[in-house]
């Protein structure tokens, strides 16, 4: 019998680890049959067990994007109102390595235009949002004049990071039109 993946997400020593992650990532690329499982665990009461479980969901992503692919419109529905940044920085990191249709990606480009509309968004959210609107951009998904409104937006922000990001990917899209 499997340990269950929201007993193993559960410890973590520090309330901030990722804990045994990558224990429960060895697991489901072992067996596939167990994504459904991890899934679930992003419902848990517990904010941390959730964020352990979308990062090793992204982790698996990494490895097998289209093992994630039968969740896109599920996630969207269920996770898509969740303020919870590291549930929210997960799954924009997700969207950016899974192929999406043009319907998913727009619910996709909607929900990230949404979380960096204002420079009031969690730092690390806003990075791995701008870099997946960015990725759209770059493949013609997504409008560079409404990237560069974002990134204009994000100029502004208290994270000197973000600031950072943003001005770079100002320059690629600035002169690139």
């Amino acid at each position: 019998m499997h340990e269950p993946f929201r007993t193993m997400l559960a410890v973590g020593g520090r309330t901030n680890s990722l804990g045994r992650t990558a224990e429960v990532v060895r697991a489901v690329l072992a067996d596939r049959s167990r994504l459904e499982e991890l899934y679930d665990c992003l419902f848990e009461q517990d904010a941390w067990l959730r964020m352990r479980a979308a990062d090793a969901l992204e982790k698996v992503c990494r490895e097998h994007p289209d093992w994630l692919e039968p969740f896109v419109d599920r996630w969207a529905r269920d996770l898509g109102a969740s303020r919870q940044a590291s549930l929210q920085w997960h799954l924009a990191q997700v969207y950016r390595q899974v192929r999406l249709t043009a319907a998913q990606r727009a619910v996709a480009a909607a929900w990230l235009e949404q979380l960096v509309a204002t420079a009031d968004v969690d730092w690390i959210v806003a990075a791995n949002a701008l870099d997946t609107l960015a990725e759209f951009t770059r493949r013609g998904e997504f409008s560079g004049r409404r990237l560069v409104t974002l990134l204009r937006v994000q100029q502004s922000h208290t994270s000197k990071s973000v600031v950072k990001r943003s001005g770079t990917l100002l320059a690629e899209f600035t002169d690139a039109r």
